[in-house]
């Protein structure tokens, strides 16, 4: 099992490669920690169960409010591992080693957060599944939902990476990261939702999935550049 405290090291040249030894470490320090794996995917559970309780079991208001409640607890859940994406690494040397690497900190960024992703944001959104199915959504709309999350998760963890970058030099910036990335979260938030609401009031659900998919394409080579330049910050 890898030693989270133990930097990295690249034994063959090559950026892919270094990505990939990157994700390798991020997704075997993973598995070691199943709690950390799992702790995300209890809070949604837990969101969508408890919420129905304290409205009532009224089947069609739950059918108006579900994809805006599972979206909510996904955001949420999305949060709760988010810090670990790069604190662990700047107390333990890590950050220094990819700065210093000659390799592309950008690339490297973007290698953690798929890694991040992996861990996180598709188990959340297979889970939300689970739970729309058992909020007997339509059928048509949980495959709104399911791709409306494989889309805007990758955002969620994207934008984090900036968030993290900022404040990884702050001691318990977990507050701090909340304040800057819930108001950046809010249109991931309002299309992922909308586009299920649509489907509900019998509207085409497409542009809010290709506004997602637009803002998917422009996070992917923009916050990995936005969030290496914070760590460099950070590292100095």
């Amino acid at each position: 099992m890898l030693d989270p405290d133990h930097p990295i090291r690249f034994k063959q040249p090559g950026l892919l490669h270094a990505c990939w030894a990157v994700m390798k470490r991020d997704l075997f320090l993973a598995v070691g920690q199943p709690s950390e794996l799992l702790q995300p995917l209890f809070f949604v559970v837990l969101v969508v169960t408890l919420f129905p309780l304290s409205i009532g079991p009224n089947p069609d208001l739950l059918e108006k409010i579900a994809a805006g409640m599972i979206w909510v607890a996904a955001l949420l859940a999305s949060e709760l591992n988010l810090e670990r994406l790069f604190r662990d690494d700047f107390k333990n040397g890590t950050l220094d080693v990819l700065i210093t690497s000659g390799h592309s900190l950008p690339a490297m960024v973007l290698a953690k957060v798929v890694a991040h992703w992996l861990i996180t944001g598709l188990p959340i959104s297979l889970i939300a599944v689970v739970m729309a199915a058992a909020l007997q959504m339509q059928p048509y709309a949980i495959g709104v939902l399911f791709v409306s999350l494989l889309l805007g998760t990758p955002i969620l963890a994207l934008l984090g990476s900036i968030g993290i970058g900022l404040t990884v030099s702050v001691k318990r910036g977990g507050f701090l990261l909340a304040l800057l990335m819930l108001p950046l979260y809010i249109p991931v938030l309002i299309f992922g939702a909308g586009a299920v609401g649509a489907v509900a009031a019998e509207l085409p659900a497409a542009p809010q999935l290709y506004l997602l998919a637009a803002m998917l394409f422009l996070a992917i080579p923009l916050c990995p550049l936005a969030a290496a330049g914070a760590l460099k910050i950070a590292a100095t």
